[in-house]
């Protein structure tokens, strides 16, 4: 796996113990991947609190009795959470940033620490929604537009977590009139996705939906899939109103973890 550091933002709630847990399962217990838990204060800490902040955290990592290669390292630093993380990560070369969130799917308006973050990083982010199965992914869902994917490089990442757990990547295309006029489009895609993806690639599936988004989570469910990809930056979302709103919607909504490709 080329994947080689692994940023976790901790502060000890439900949704980071369950990302932390979920990243523990990720890396397995053969990989030499670094998991790097950051833990981000407001305002300064102490020596003191630092190292109960530590003990505790070690007792976290216990309780989930998980067989991993390298221990997780707890680090803090001081500061506004989503730059600190953003700082850290360009410092120290995080190949992949892992969140936990509550989500909200009372709202479409709701703006979390999540789905900011997953915007504004410069590398791969996969939020884990609070509640989500603790497993490897072996179904993944690449939602594609109606556009190229204009870098290519970034389906490495997809690729990478594909070989690692040997997983079938299903690509998606959510259509709101003619589906031919669909696939005349994504035609083009085809050979790419073929290349990039080797033998993952399992399909490219064609759904009609006014609300683009309700069709992503009926093709979750129905094909259970474990990890949804989606591209925010590079690659302008099945029409959606703007580029970074259909990705703030399935980091609010989704029930299953959301690979964010950059």
């Amino acid at each position: 796996m080329s994947i080689q550091k692994i940023l976790i933002p901790f502060d000890f709630s439900e949704a980071s113990i369950n990302a932390l847990e979920y990243a523990t399962v990720f890396v397995g217990p053969t990989r030499s991947i670094e998991l790097q838990a950051l833990y981000v204060s407001a305002m300064p800490i102490t020596e003191g609190q630092e190292k109960t902040l530590k003990l505790d955290f070690g007792k976290v990592v216990q309780s989930f009795n998980a067989k991993i290669k390298t221990p997780p390292t707890f680090n803090t630093v001081t500061g506004n959470l989503i730059e600190s993380i953003l700082e850290w990560n360009n410092t120290n070369g995080s190949d992949l940033i892992l969140m936990g969130t509550m989500g909200d799917k009372v709202t479409d308006e709701a703006i979390t620490n999540t789905s900011r973050l997953v915007l504004e990083a410069n590398c791969p982010v996969i939020s884990i929604p609070f509640g989500t199965p603790i497993k490897e992914p072996k179904d993944i869902a690449l939602v594609m537009g109606r556009e190229e994917i204009d870098d290519k490089e970034v389906l490495k990442t997809l690729l990478d977590v594909a070989r690692t757990f040997d997983a079938r990547v299903h690509a998606l295309t959510i259509y709101r009139e003619s589906v031919y006029a669909e696939e005349s489009i994504v035609d083009s895609t085809e050979n790419l996705l073929e290349y990039y993806l080797e033998h993952f690639y399992e399909e490219h599936a064609f759904s009609k939906n006014q609300d683009v988004e309700e069709g992503i989570l009926e093709y979750i469910n129905k094909k259970n899939i474990d990890l949804l990809a989606i591209l925010p930056r590079n690659h302008t979302q099945m029409s959606s109103p703007s580029e970074g709103r259909l990705t703030k919607l399935l980091t609010l909504h989704s029930e299953i973890p959301v690979l964010t490709l950059d």
